[in-house]
């Protein structure tokens, strides 16, 4: 197959220092996009198991992206509290000389959902609300069809899509760029696919009553709560929740569609701000990197392992959205918990969440029990995005032994030092 706008990886090793204002200064042609990444950013990994683990992962990623033609794409994986790989590659927009940086800002899509969810654990950890609360008590104006059914509602049904409405409703209203508020105030008029609590139905409007409850009880907007209580302490400096911000960036990755056989750019629409925490984030991969320190629970001053488990934790049964997790190792059962698709495997579990938008592309992936996070941003949609996390964690689940027979040996190293 020939690429007429190959996503070309190199260049960059971890471990390996290299003169990033010379990368960065390079003028290339378009056929030749670069990879960049500032070093200082990664916490480069002790374990040589886990180095070589990476430098295979970074081979068969070039291999994907080949294959797959995608313009411009961001990677970073955390193990604990490190970010041990933090990388962007190709272009931000095919056709220009910019090449994708850690700092490159992309849509995240529906990922923004598991933001939210972030969010109303934290103020629920500081008894601002409660996952039980009544939908209903928080917005007295909101209705659902039938009033016994609005009674039910309560944020969790609302971050767990247990709702009851129909699949998707209104969704095409979102794209029209319809008010939030109209919309919310239309739902009265559907007829619930099942009384609330009972079976799952993803949403984006209704989703977005998260919204404003958060408004409601914080006196706040979500935008505000978000910046103060997400974005500012995890240090994701180039995060936003709005079109404007993300405009004003001069370092963002811009939408490709498809076009008689390759990849061009596509405009930055609006759509989906007006259901922000549905998915109007916008994010780099390094703003990402520190998130996923965060949900590995190694930010306990924002949010604890509690909150965190709660987030995790099955609430309905909801079939895995991105096929690829289970093609090599086969689920038991997949759920959704709190704005988090939860699956089952045999000897493990992986937290994830996908998302589309625009033309762009986000996946990220938690093992809790491993301590390993892996996301990917991508400005175009395809295998490089929908195979790159399933890659990594088969590639680790077979350099697991290894890896953990060189972490106990310097853990007995270490005791040997201290025994007295």
């Amino acid at each position: 197959m020939k690429i007429k706008h190959p996503l070309l990886i190199g260049l960059i090793v971890i471990g390996v220092p290299i003169l990033v204002g010379q990368l960065m200064s390079s003028k290339r042609k378009s056929t030749e996009p670069l990879a960049t990444v500032r070093q200082s950013e990664v916490q480069v990994p002790v374990n040589p198991q886990f180095k070589e683990l990476l430098k295979q992962y970074e081979y068969r990623i070039r291999q994907l992206a080949l294959e797959a033609g995608t313009p411009g794409a961001a990677i970073a994986v955390v193990h604990d509290s490190s970010i041990i790989y933090l990388k962007g590659f190709g272009l931000r927009e095919v056709g220009e000389r910019d090449s994708v940086d850690e700092r490159t800002v992309f849509r995240i899509a529906s990922v923004s959902k598991c933001f939210a969810s972030f969010l109303t654990g934290i103020l629920v950890e500081e008894n601002v609300l409660h996952w039980n609360d009544s939908i209903r008590d928080i917005l007295p104006s909101f209705a659902l069809e039938s009033r016994e059914e609005t009674d039910k509602l309560t944020i969790r049904n609302v971050l767990s899509h247990t709702t009851g409405l129909p699949y998707h409703t209104y969704t095409n209203m979102v794209e029209e760029g319809m008010p939030l508020d109209t919309m919310l105030s239309w739902l009265k008029k559907v007829r619930m696919a099942s009384k609330v609590g009972q079976s799952y139905s993803y949403q984006n409007v209704a989703y977005s009553l998260i919204g404003e409850v958060v408004q409601a009880r914080t006196s706040k907007t979500y935008e505000t709560e978000m910046k103060e209580k997400v974005f500012g302490p995890l240090r994701m400096q180039t995060a936003s929740i709005d079109y404007a911000t993300l405009m004003a960036n001069k370092n963002i990755a811009y939408p490709h569609k498809r076009a008689r056989g390759r990849w061009v750019p596509a405009k930055i629409t609006n759509t989906y701000y007006n259901v922000a925490p549905a998915g109007g984030v916008n994010a780099s991969i390094s703003d990402m990197a520190q998130w996923m320190i965060a949900l590995l629970g190694n930010r306990p001053e924002v949010i604890s392992k509690e909150t965190l488990k709660t987030l995790f934790s099955p609430v309905v049964k909801a079939r895995s959205k991105n096929r690829n997790y289970g093609r090599v190792h086969k689920l038991t059962s997949s759920y959704y918990g709190l704005g988090w698709r939860i699956l089952y495997y045999p000897n493990d579990t992986l937290i994830y969440h996908g998302g589309f938008v625009n033309g762009y592309r986000s996946e990220v992936a938690v093992n809790p029990k491993e301590g390993i996070a892996v996301c990917i941003l991508a400005n175009a949609p395809g295998d490089l995005a929908d195979n790159g996390i399933p890659l990594f964690f088969d590639m680790y689940e077979s350099m697991k032994a290894g890896i953990r027979a060189w972490d106990d040996a310097e853990r007995k190293k270490v005791a040997k030092k201290v025994a007295p």
